[in-house]
This record gives structure tokens, sequence and C-alpha cells, in this order.
């Protein structure tokens, strides 16, 4: 486990002898977009002034930058988006065929400790990204931090987590940004890398940033029933049985809720076999694939496809993403799940199906042998389910079709459409 704020779940090398799982308002006040576009262009303006005094080049539109809108509580966790990158500053890279994409300085809306950073691009061969971000405190600001190089094929252009960047200021666990301070503005740079092809440019397509405060604990929320007795069909896979499989968890699950949507919308591309997305997500420094922006960029990379990662802060929220028809993939401590008492495991992803007439929550787990009768739809209890969910502060990926019709955000956790 690289770091002790958070449980990682790269890994999911998974003991799997006796595994068997035990089945079984506040008011909102909306703020209006007038409001959020003067309090983008005072950032930016902020961010300008900075600028002049620091010799910085800086963002001066605000017209790529989406939020959610300010709400009164975020319990602890907020998502900013950003769905035209294309409009962010320009400038030229260190070397030939680079192009740096830098963002305004962000306010995150709430005190955060850790940022994932997800992106959606299209990366032909030879081409490639990395993507930075750095804190901005009321007296300093940090350096940028590497939160990943990446593209699709993993050739040419490297798909790998960057180490050994722990500083005063904080660290990356893998894809995650651990700051020693807390954090309330954010600035991100992509550096885009062409390759030697006429047709070898990258396409930045979204990013967003998930913040959250991992010592928040916000009280419970009350549940949305209407999702009891609900199940999503979801294509079941397994990660075990395959040549060179080792932990592939995170792999499966991305793989399962995109044969979902391949199944949907008539687009065989997206049912891909269980070993060929592995392959596609490996991060060839970590050596293995789980981490989690890079599961979602391979879900992103296919055109029309939009996914990131973000934390949510109760069952509820999936309850809400349930009766949209949409299906989260979650992040957990898998002996937490079955119902130990202490967790000794690095983490498990699996997809969130449903909920049964109780409450009790329905998933798609990739951890089982289809060649001995075990079925991919398992069963959990409620209260083995929120705990084991908090060992990651509530982390999912959510994978959907562009413009496709996402739950009522009522706390600042995805994308608004």
């Amino acid at each position: 486990m690289p770091g002790t704020s958070r449980r990682r779940d790269e890994m999911c090398n998974i003991n799997l002898t006796n595994c068997e799982p035990q089945m079984n308002s506040k008011q909102i006040h909306s703020i209006s977009a007038v409001v959020l576009t003067i309090a983008l262009c005072s950032a930016i303006a902020s961010s300008v002034s900075r600028a002049a005094n620091q010799g910085q080049a800086m963002p001066i539109s605000a017209k790529s930058v989406s939020s959610t809108a300010p709400v009164a509580d975020y319990r602890g966790r907020s998502l900013l988006t950003i769905k035209n990158p294309a409009g962010l500053e320009h400038s030229q890279g260190a070397s030939a065929g680079e192009a740096v994409l830098t963002s305004p300085v962000l306010e995150l809306g709430i005190t955060a400790n850790e940022i994932v950073v997800s992106w959606n691009a299209e990366t032909p061969p030879g081409s490639g990204l990395k993507v930075e971000a750095r804190a901005f405190y009321p007296d300093r600001t940090t350096k940028y931090y590497t939160l990943g190089l990446w593209s699709k094929d993993g050739v040419t252009y490297p798909r790998e987590s960057v180490k050994d960047q722990k500083d005063a200021d904080g660290d990356v666990l893998t894809d995650t940004l651990a700051l020693a301070q807390p954090v309330q503005k954010l600035q991100i740079k992509v550096t885009l890398t062409s390759g030697t092809a006429p047709d070898s440019k990258p396409n930045l397509k979204f990013l967003s940033i998930s913040a959250a405060d991992t010592h928040a604990s916000p009280a419970p929320l009350e549940p949305n029933r209407a999702a009891w007795g609900k199940e999503i069909t979801v294509p079941g896979r397994t990660q075990l049985g395959w040549p060179g499989a080792s932990g592939w968890c995170s792999p499966t699950s991305t793989d399962m809720v995109l044969a979902l949507w391949s199944g949907r919308l008539k687009r065989p591309e997206l049912d891909i076999p269980v070993p060929d997305a592995a392959h596609a997500i490996f991060d060839t420094v970590w050596q293995g694939t789980g981490n989690w922006p890079f599961n979602t960029a391979f879900a992103g990379s296919f055109p029309g496809i939009r996914a990131y990662v973000t934390r949510l802060s109760d069952v509820r929220e999936l309850e809400d993403w349930i009766l949209a028809g949409n299906p989260p993939i979650v992040s957990v401590s898998y002996d937490l799940l079955k119902g130990k008492d202490t967790d000794h495991d690095p983490g498990h992803l699996l997809v969130c199906d449903g909920f049964t007439a109780d409450g009790d929550i329905v998933l798609n787990d990739p951890a089982h042998h289809p060649e001995k009768g075990e079925m991919c739809r398992r069963v959990f209890p409620r209260a083995n389910f929120i705990k084991a969910w908090s060992r990651s502060n509530f982390t999912v990926y959510l994978i959907y079709p562009e413009g496709a019709a996402v739950p009522d955000d009522k706390y600042g956790h995805w994308e608004k459409q």
C-alpha cells in the first residue's frame, strides 16, 4: 500500500480460499449560472494578476472551464470538469511536437488533501500526454506533480505513473496527489505530444478534478428506497484464469461497463476481451492495472464515451445512479465486504448493479470462477459494503455516453449535463 491515507486497489491479488460472500434534506441552495461565471472570471483575473507579478503565463478565458455549481454542502468531496480543454491557454512545449494546455487557478469548493485528475483523450499511435497539478496556498505555490504519462497503445509514448515525487508539500501515490496541508486552489497542466506521422496529434476531450477531504465524516443520507429492488443487467466477466492475469479486477470491471454500453448503443467495438482491456490499462512503472485514471482514460478514449474517477459520500448516491440506469464501479476492501473484522487485502473493484428489495447491494464481482459454477452477480449486506467502500474514501468510476442522463447532482460530486 503506497500510502496510509487511503486503501489502494491496484493489486487485487486476492486469496480466494473461503471467499464466499455473505448473501443475504436538507435543502440545497442553487447558485445561478451567472454567479458561477462571475466566480470563474474572478478566479482567472486573480490568476492573471498573480502571473503578472510572478512572470508566469496564465489562462485568460473561462469559456473552457465548467464546474459543478456551488452547493450548500459538498460533504467533503467536489468535482470540477473541463469539457472543452481546447479552450485552455496554449503554449509551446519544451520540445518540438509538444503543446501545453494550462488551466486557470481553480477553486475546489472545499479544503482538500487528496486530488485525482481524470482525462479522456484520443492518442493516435506515437502520441500521448502528461498530466500535472500544483497547489496554491496563501504563502506559496507547490511544484507541479506529475499524475501520469498516458497513451492508449503505450508503445512509442509511455503509459506510466511517476515515482519518487515526495517533498515537504506532498506526494503522488501512484495516481493520487496526497498533500501534506489541505488546499482550496489548484492548477492543472497537460502536455500533449504529437507523433511523427501527420495524423498522430492527440486530442484532449475532457478533464476532471476530484478533490477530497479524507478526514470529513458527513452524516448519512436518507436512502433512496426507490432504487431498492432495482437492478441493471450488466454483462458478467471474470478476472481469473487468463494467461498472465494478475490483479485484473479494475480492468475487468471497466470492461463489464463498456460491454453494457456496447449492447445498449449497438457499438461492438466497446465489447472488448478482458486481456485486451488489461493490456491497454497496464501501468508499466507500477506494474499493474489498478491505476484509477488509467482505467477511465481507456474507457474515455472511445468516441462519445465519458469516463472519470470521483469520490461520493453515501450509498444514497449509488442508488441515484442505479435509478438513472448507469452502473458505477466501486472500490472497496474485499475483506470488509465479506464481513471480516479487519482487512489485509490491497483492495478490489466491482460493478454496482443495483439493490435488493431490502437495500442490500448487488455487485458484479470479477473475482469469480465461472468454470466452478460461481456467478458474477453477488449480494452483500449493506452495512458490510458501506464499511468496505469507506476504505477507498468512497471512490467510483463513472462511465457513460456523453450527454447521457445523469442523476441530479446535489452535492457537487459528478459532471453536470
